[in-house]
Order: C-alpha cells, then structure tokens, then sequence
C-alpha cells in the first residue's frame, strides 16, 4: 500500500471571502499499487449512492512520433470494440444495462476514461475496464472500422473548422521540436498509415497498468474495493517503459506567421505564446490573465474589442495547463470588412497595457472569484472529483494537488498578473496565423 495518507481538502480563506468548510477530506483517499504497477486511488464519498470511475492512461500525442501522429485518439476508439470476455459492442451494452454510462478522451498529455454508475454495479465496472487492459481485441476490421470514423471526425472538427485549421497552423509555429507541435487527432496521412502492429506495441506499451492508474470515488468502501481491483487486475503483465518523450525546443528569436485560406465571411486572427509547464507557480497567474482579459462580458478584450470598438464579434482567449510547457492562445473573429491589421494593434495594444501598468485589484478579485467557483463545482460531483484527482496526479504528479487548486488561485496577486504578462506575452515570441476568406466558386 501507498498508504492513506494526503491532505484533507482544506480550502485556505481566500481574502475578502468568509471562510467555508471542507468540501471534500482527501485524507481519506486510500492509495495503493498493484505488483503490476497500477496505481489505484479510492475515495469514499456516501452523500449520494453513485460512484465514478476514472481510468488515466499517462499517453497523449506527445508520447507520439512522426509518421503515428494521432495513434492516441485512435486508440481510444479502439479500446470499445471488445475484449476476451466482453466482445464487439459489449461493453456499454453491459453497462446500460446497470445503469450506467461511459466516455472518453484524448489530449496533448493523457488518454482517460470513466464511468458514471450507481454504487451496486462497481464490481461489473471493475470486470470491464480490466477485460479490455487485460486483452484488447485488434482485429484489422476494427482498425479499418475506426479508422474511418476518425478520418471523418478529423474532416469535422479541424479541416472544416476556422478555428480547427488555424489551431493546428499555430501548433505548428509555435513548437519546432516538441510533438505538442502535431494535433491530437494527428494528420490525415498518419492516421491512414497506422497498422494493426503499431497498435498492438502502443497498447502493449501505453495501455499496460505501469501506465495507468485507476480513481475510483463514491459511495464504496475503501477495503472492499482494493480487493476488488486486485482480483481483477493482479494477473495482467507489467509493460515496457515508455520512451522518453523528446525535450529540446529552441528559444524563439523572432515573431512567427502564417496565413490560412478558407472560405469564410471574415477574417480571424489567432496568437500563441510558449507558456509554463503545469507545474510552475506561473500556471495559476495565467489562468487569472485569462479570465481578465477574455471571460465575461465586463473582461478587457470583450469591452475594447468587441464592445467598444466593434473590430470583433468574439474574442477568446484559452490557457490550457499541460505536462511540458504549453500554449497561452487569443482568438478573435473579426466583424466583417474589418482590415485585419486594424484589429492586430488593438490586441498589441491591450496586452502591452497589461505588461505595463498591470491589471486593478478588483478585476482580480473578479477573476478569482470566477476561478473559484469553477473549481468549487467540479469538485461537487464524484464525476468531477475523480477526474480532477487523475488530472492533478498526471499533469502536477501528484492526486493530492486536487486539493490545492483554491489555494494556488488565493495566492495571485495583481502583481503576479502583470509579471507573467510580461514574461510570456512578448511580442518578438508570439506566433500569428490570420484567416483569408476565401470566396466560393
């Protein structure tokens, strides 16, 4: 056992803000790593009888290499086309029939997924997801059926997507060297290139419980599903260690562009910057950056871009936490005939205000308070805490960071705002693609 130790979930006060009690106590987590190496985290929560159950495999598209790009999210589709015990199709079937229901997703960093379902179907969850980490069929029918519904989702959401096209361009600019530079979903030629034996080495690799943890939370008791888990999951073979993940990217000496043609009614302007890795301190002042200049109505791009001067009819900006350094990205649909130079210094001009007179107390105070309140609701389901203990394990390398995510934002000052505006939103290491309309024919 790991054993049971962790902090109890004690949200720090945050200044002007009465103080609350515990939503959770992660001192109860119960922690525990198989022979295998599967790490297995259980928290008791009885206030409803529903459980959710989160399965983190540590694989992403930076595990990725050129010529497999996108062979996580194809896997994904893969691992519901049946296993040993449960064939083709089995698998939510079983599990509606319980009640229950299941997803999954992919990013730069993890694979997840989970199920939501009442306390009394635990063990038929349990026998499931081990069927399939255990003996996964790869059948070529179901790569060539997947396969498909892959390229099909790719033409959706990125080749006839603005913003779909113009994310994967800025990627591209924004990392040289890192595989954050390749999208998720991969390149179409990839995906077509995948063989049946480049998925049996990457489930044998990725998919293996030294990969993997399991986060169970809900209405179950802590001994009894520990128990459960081993019975199930003892038997399936440790795998490889995966390969290091390339590092290496050179500093940015110079802004970046590019410009993508599509046919749309306006032009779009998107920007990124090589941000922190999750782990820094810096991460929680971005997100606060974040909502000040992008989140609501009353935020500064939103007022002086869209409200103000009518150059946009949306603007956005979006700061994602990742495991190496990621992307700190602002978009903005322009309104139609708005010369795109136009919108550009109007942009410039609101971020260097920020990097040079910073933001006011109260838009902080906003930010957090916004902040807060997001944190506050994903952690008021088992859903949301089972998630957020994989997510904090994966990303900060620890489940008890879960816990830590108020205190992270109580601790951000206007003067952290401004200083992580400055370090990261320089103009000479920003990357900029511009959408061209392109007129139909």
């Amino acid at each position: 056992m790991d054993g049971a130790s962790g902090h109890g979930y004690v949200p720090r006060r945050m200044a002007s803000q009465p103080e609350s009690p515990a939503l959770l106590d992660l001192a109860q987590v119960r922690a525990h790593t198989l022979s295998n190496g599967l790490r297995v985290r259980v928290l008791p929560e009885r206030s409803t009888p529903t459980v959710s159950y989160y399965t983190f495999f540590q694989v992403g598209s930076r595990n990725e290499r050129l010529g497999l790009t996108g062979i996580s999210h194809l896997f994904e589709h893969m691992m519901f086309n049946g296993a040993a015990r449960y064939g083709p199709k089995e698998f939510d079937r079983v599990l509606e029939a319980r009640g229950g229901h299941s997803n999954a997703y992919t990013s730069n960093d993890v694979t997840a997924y989970y199920e939501d379902f009442a306390a009394e179907a635990l063990e038929t969850v349990v026998d499931l997801e081990s069927d399939r980490m255990r003996s996964l069929r790869l059948t070529e029918d179901s790569l060539e059926q997947e396969r498909e519904v892959v390229k099909e989702e790719r033409r959706l959401r990125t080749e006839n997507s603005i913003f779909g096209l113009m994310e994967e361009q800025l990627e591209s600019l924004v990392f040289l060297a890192h595989p954050y530079r390749w999208p998720v979903i991969g390149w179409m030629e990839d995906i077509q290139r995948i063989a049946r034996e480049d998925c049996e080495a990457f489930f044998r690799t990725y998919y293996a419980p030294s990969n993997a943890a399991v986060y169970v939370v809900g209405d179950v008791d802590p001994d009894a599903t520990l128990r459960l888990v081993e019975r199930y999951y003892a038997d399936i073979p440790a795998g490889p260690r995966p390969a290091p993940v390339p590092q290496g990217e050179p500093p940015q000496r110079g802004e970046r562009r590019a410009t993508v043609r599509y046919p749309a009614q306006a032009p779009a302007l998107l920007a990124g910057w090589r941000g922190p890795a999750a782990r820094s301190p810096d991460s929680a002042a971005l997100d606060v950056l974040q909502v000040c200049l992008a989140v609501g109505e009353s935020s500064r791009l939103r007022r002086r871009l869209v409200q103000e001067l009518e150059l946009a009819v949306s603007v956005s900006i979006s700061w994602g936490w990742r495991i190496d350094p990621g992307v700190f990205l602002a978009f903005a649909e322009l309104a139609p005939g708005v010369p795109v130079e136009k919108a550009e210094r109007e942009l410039w001009a609101e971020l260097a205000k920020v990097a040079a007179r910073g933001v006011t107390a109260a838009e902080v105070r906003r930010a957090k308070a916004l902040l807060r309140s997001s944190v506050l609701h994903e952690l008021a389901t088992h859903h949301g805490v089972a998630h957020a203990l994989g997510q904090a394990e994966a990303l900060l390398g620890d489940w008890r960071e879960a816990g830590r995510a108020l205190e992270h934002y109580a601790a951000v000052g206007p003067r952290d705002v401004k200083r992580v505006a400055v370090e990261y939103l320089d103009p000479t290491r920003r990357s900029v693609v511009v959408l061209d309309p392109e007129v139909r024919r």
